[in-house]
Parts: structure tokens; sequence; C-alpha cells
């Protein structure tokens, strides 16, 4: 049995689409008038139009985290329309739920962005995206899962598969899912033949325009236009076929977001980050989950690659009282001095917080003035082209840039011309090391150089490729070996390429290091929060015995570089 839901006649006359849905006047002979049915599709509305009446939705629970928050009304939906169902009742306090599929190679060919956009945006329009299914480019695959979610959510949206080619399945695989056929709709006929010039049916563009039989047409709005869509979204009952390239489906979700916006439910969250191992902390967890269940979802999810918390705790609800009640029972349930603030970024605000650090009159506050000076000087003396900061991915040249961006951006806020940084890459570099450099020129928008060899080697090769160059500024310590006796500028030995060696960090501490880069929350490679202290290649650097323990569950375990109490231990892992 056809689906009801199409408009018919040969003048042209409104369906429950509004007049978007099936035939087109004059168009009668290739869409069939379909028999009676007890369910109709709900009418799409065009943006401004009034929302339908509560008892025209569909009723489902709701949450706020895919597939695995708990939401208020923690039941499953009783069954969905499905072929020949009425739709379910609803009354007023019926949220929104909805399933997504994404029908992909399963070569791995491609990477799923279209879940995550399309998770976050429902979510803004106070609707829980309930569960997501990837699917591969297979009719009764596809039929299956998309007859499935129909018959459990209140909406489906499908991303991917209905393009021009052999593989894109999905029109036909939603048919199929309520026992239809696709054929061509006459409104998008005539849209093949205003964009691609095409009138043969067995063309590939031709396949654009055969679709479910029940479909219903959507116009959305452009964003950036404000006029209607040229092409039109293609629904069939509750389910809505978007396309799978990233920028269309996001540009057609926002355009429709009319249709899916509760007006009735808004979601509330926080989140609380933890410098603590999720397994400390699980006792809290369970005692917050039990309090607040079924009024608070609660997340826990743990970041191997942050330097400053190890778990972030999420909480979302309906309620922003339950929310702030659950979120202060939590907070006062945690170990002390584990909640740490989120700073994502140190280095826009740079030049304030380093030289605010600088007249602290603390004793760290002492050592970077100084620093600063020696900065400066060199800023003074050479221009930006002639200057390059040295750095292999390790704490102490971290620090240095981190102070020479701070100096730059002060001194020059407005500059185009990219800071340049030298990298002497040895043998059998860390990959994390590599990974943190790559990141760091990122984070800082520098000029990235790279030259191998020993360090005389490679000043040699950057003189012959950049002979501007004049100055070098490096993160070298007393404490380095054969740098007791050097000064904060010295010139290199006169057997070496001739450069000016800027040290602003001569007198600092393996301990002043790390409390400047961590009170300024600045990243650092994650080797050393994993028990090395300084770092080299593979071959010759190994975890600090130093910071050896044994955890809770009789691992052996390695504190993180900050923690090491003897600073003359630093060296001990290199061989």
């Amino acid at each position: 049995m056809r689906a009801r839901g199409r408009c018919r006649g040969l003048r042209r006359r409104p369906g429950p689409c509004g007049g978007r849905c099936g035939g087109r006047g004059g168009q009668a002979g290739s869409w069939a008038p379909p028999p009676p049915a007890p369910w109709r599709p709900p009418a799409p509305r065009r943006p401004g139009a009034p929302p339908p009446p509560p008892a025209s939705s569909l009723s489902a629970t709701r949450s706020s985290r895919c597939g695995r928050g708990r939401g208020r009304g923690g039941s499953e939906p009783g069954p969905a329309p499905g072929p020949g169902a009425g739709p379910r009742p609803s009354g007023p306090e019926a949220p929104r739920r909805h399933g997504c599929l994404r029908p992909v190679p399963p070569q791995g060919h491609t990477q799923d962005t279209n879940s995550f956009f399309m998770c976050r945006r429902l979510r803004a329009l106070g609707v829980k995206v309930a569960r997501i299914s990837v699917v591969p480019d297979e009719v009764d695959a596809i039929a299956g899962e998309v007859a499935a979610f129909a018959a459990r959510f209140t909406y489906v949206l499908t991303s991917g598969g209905i393009g021009p080619t052999h593989d894109d399945v999905t029109f036909e695989a939603v048919a199929r899912a309520f026992g239809e056929r696709v054929a061509p709709h006459p409104e998008l006929v005539a849209l093949v033949h205003k964009f691609f010039g095409k009138t043969d049916a067995q063309c590939p563009e031709m396949k654009l325009a055969r679709i479910p039989e029940s479909s219903c047409l959507n116009y959305g709005t452009d964003g950036r236009t404000g006029g209607a869509f040229k092409y039109p979204l293609v629904s069939v009952r509750n389910v809505y076929i978007f396309p799978g390239i990233p920028a269309l489906m996001e540009r057609a979700l926002d355009g429709l977001a009319h249709l899916f916006r509760s007006e009735r439910t808004r979601f509330h969250s926080r989140a609380i980050y933890v410098a603590a191992d999720e397994l400390l902390i699980a006792p809290m967890l369970d005692q917050a989950d039990a309090a607040f269940q079924g009024r608070v979802s609660l997340g826990s999810y743990p970041d191997w690659a942050n330097n400053y918390y190890r778990v972030k705790l999420t909480l979302d609800s309906e309620s922003e009282q339950d929310l702030e009640e659950a979120y202060r029972f939590l907070t006062e349930k945690l170990p002390p001095g584990v909640v740490v603030p989120l700073v994502t970024d140190c280095f826009s605000p740079a030049a304030a917080e380093v030289y605010g650090l600088a007249e602290s009159g603390s004793a760290l506050g002492e050592k970077v003035a100084a620093a600063l000076r020696t900065i400066e000087e060199a800023l003074d003396r050479y221009s930006l082209a002639q200057l390059c900061v040295g750095f292999n991915g390790g704490k102490d040249c971290t620090a240095l840039l981190h102070l020479v961006h701070a100096a730059v951006e002060r001194r020059y806020p407005a500059r185009q011309e990219k800071l340049q940084v030298l990298y002497i890459r040895i043998v059998s570099p860390f990959p994390e090391m590599e990974q943190f450099i790559q990141a760091t020129v990122q984070r800082y928008k520098v000029q990235l150089c790279t030259v191998e060899g020993s360090i005389r080697e490679a000043l040699v090769h950057l003189k012959e490729q950049q002979p501007q160059l004049e100055a070098v500024l490096m993160g070298t310590r007393r404490t380095d070996p054969y740098s007791r006796t050097l000064t904060p500028t010295c010139v290199t030995d006169p057997d070496w390429p001739r450069y000016m060696r800027v040290n602003p960090l001569l007198d600092w501490t393996y301990r002043d290091i790390w409390e400047f880069l961590r009170k300024l929350f600045v990243p650092y490679c994650i080797l050393y929060d994993k028990g090395y202290t300084s770092l080299g290649s593979m071959a010759n650097t190994l975890k600090n015995p130093a910071l050896r323990y044994t955890d809770p569950r009789g691992r052996e375990s390695y504190r993180p570089a900050y923690e090491l109490e003897n600073e003359e231990d630093e060296r001990t892992s290199r061989q």
C-alpha cells in the first residue's frame, strides 16, 4: 500500500505539505493517485509560519547527549508512525527525539563530520539526538535502519547517498523502508532541467529527481541571502534526507531549523575540569549520578593529551535549578584542589599576562622581568627578519617562545611579519615531540625553519639558507652542559658560523620553568606528563626513575615532570 501525502489532480492543489509534496498540476501522469491510508506525513513549515498545534507533533523522550544521556522521562517511546500506522499522540510535554543515519563506504574513504554538526545544531534547537548509525551504501541495510529509526524516533535525519552515481542509493532505500517505489517528481525534473539542461529520463542527473512516492519537498531559507533555497530537501514521513557534503548539509539544516526547533525545551549545561584520574573520582561520580538520576545527565570524558586536566565532566539538564544543584553537589564531593579552570587560549592575552607577572614583585616575576629585558634589547638591536628563536619542543624553549611571543606582541601589535623559529631536527625524535612542534607552529603562527645535523652543522646550513639572520634566541640555562660561564648575549665561537646568541633564561631554574608554564597554562609536550624530565632522542632518553611510583592497582606509573623534587635529577634519564 502506498502511503498518502501527495497532491494529485490536473490543477495545482495544496496537499499536506502546502502544495510541495507529490505531483504538480499538469503532471498527473507520472504520479498515480494513491489509495487512502490512515497515515499522513506532517506538513513542513515555511520560515515564519506558526508551529503546528502540540497534538500534531510526535512524542518521545528527550535528553541532552547522544546515546549516553539520561533525560527526563527515561522510558522509551512507543511505536512511531510506520507504513499504515497513525501518528503517535502527544501531550503538552511531548519532547522531540532524533536519530541520524550516515551511509558511508566501509573502506574508510570518508571522515564523518556531519554527525558532530547535527548533534550540536539540534541540541541548540532543544532536541536530543538519541542514536547515530553508520551504514554501508547498501539498499537493504539502509532500508532496515530507516524503518527501525522511523518507528522509534520523532524525526530521522539521513545524510549522504543522494547523488547521481551508482552508490547513491538513499532515496531507493528510504522508499523500500516504507514499501514505496521511487519515481520522477515533476518539480525536481524541472529543476534538473533548469540546473543541468538535461531532459533524458535515463541521464545520471535525472537520478536526483527520482524520489520515494510520498515525498515532500522542503524549501529552507538561505541564511546568507534571506531567500528560499533554490533546491529543496526531500522528506518522507518523519525521515529527512540531507546531502552528505558537509557544507551542503550544514547549510540545509540551518535553513530548515524551524522544522525541528522545540520552543518548550532548553538545555542547560555545565562542565567541570578535573586534574585527577577518572578512577580516583569514580565514587563521587556514582554518588552524584544516584542523587540526580533522571534530572541531570552526567558524563565523564578522560583526556590523556591535555596538560592541565585529566577528565572533563559534563552536566546537562532541562532544569537550570537541578543543574546548579548538581554542580554544587559534585564540586563539594570532589577532592580539594582537583578542579581546575579551562584555559584554551593563553596566546592572545600573552603580552598582558606575561608583563603582568613581570610586574607582580614575586620571585618568578623578577626573573620574568629580567628575561623580558634581554629579549627587548635584542628587539632593539635586530629586526624580526634578523632574529629567530631556537625551538626543539623542550620545556625551556617552550617557555622562551612564550616570552618572546609576549614581547613581540606588545611591541608590534599590528604586525604582519611572522616570528621565525629554528628547529634543529635530531636523529630519532619522539613522534610526540614532532607533533607538539607542529601544533606550536599553528598556535603561535610562527614561521618554522627546519634543519638537520649537529648544532654547528645546522647553523652552517641556516647561514646558507637565510643569510639575513644575525641572532638566535635560545632557551639555555646555566645548569645545561657547557653553559655555566655564558652571558645573556654572546657571539658564537670563531670557528662557528657567526651569530649572536641571546640567552634570556640563563638564571632560571628547573622549578622556575615549570612554575612559569603552568601558571600561565602554556601547552607543553605531553611526554613531560608521562615521566620524562629532559628530552633528547628516542635512542638516549628514558623516563626519570625519580618519578616512578606504584599506583593503587599495583601498576608501575610515573608522576609528571613538574613534580620532580630534586632538580639535580633532571637529566639522570638521559644516556
